[in-house]
């Protein structure tokens, strides 16, 4: 996968994911010293996040569940990235959503999100808990 014009959409970061791991797994030297780190650790950092459990499947069935709201794409996005767990969640992710959306839609939109794989905390936050 190539960037052609890396201002032409937003990424999601399952899509930042897939991105940094093909660009890892290629043999081809990208002659920036640093950009193996940035890689390493970006691809840590994701590995913690529901991206990890995500399939492109998902999100594309995710995405048009969402068409039915008149949801914005960095609303979509956010979702996709971090997806709701509770009404509270989507008035945070979602502008106006008390104007926008009624109670049979927002719990429409939490069963679809819980379709979306959800990550609770981090290795690192268990084990200090324990």
């Amino acid at each position: 996968m190539e960037i052609v014009n890396p201002n032409a959409s937003i990424l999601t970061n399952f899509e930042v994911m897939a991105t940094l791991k093909n660009m890892k797994s290629s043999k081809k030297k990208h002659g920036l010293r640093n950009l193996a780190t940035i890689t390493y650790e970006t691809l840590q950092y994701l590995e913690d996040t529901p991206c990890r459990d995500q399939t492109a499947e998902s999100v594309v069935e995710f995405l048009k569940a969402m068409k039915q709201f008149n949801l914005t794409r960095n609303e979509c996005l956010m979702m996709i990235n971090d997806p709701p767990g509770s009404a509270l969640h989507i008035q945070i992710m979602i502008e106006d959503s008390d104007e926008r959306l009624t109670d049979e839609q927002v719990n429409h939109i939490l069963e679809c999100a819980a379709k979306l794989p959800v990550v609770h905390g981090t290795s690192q936050q268990t084990e200090g808990q324990e």
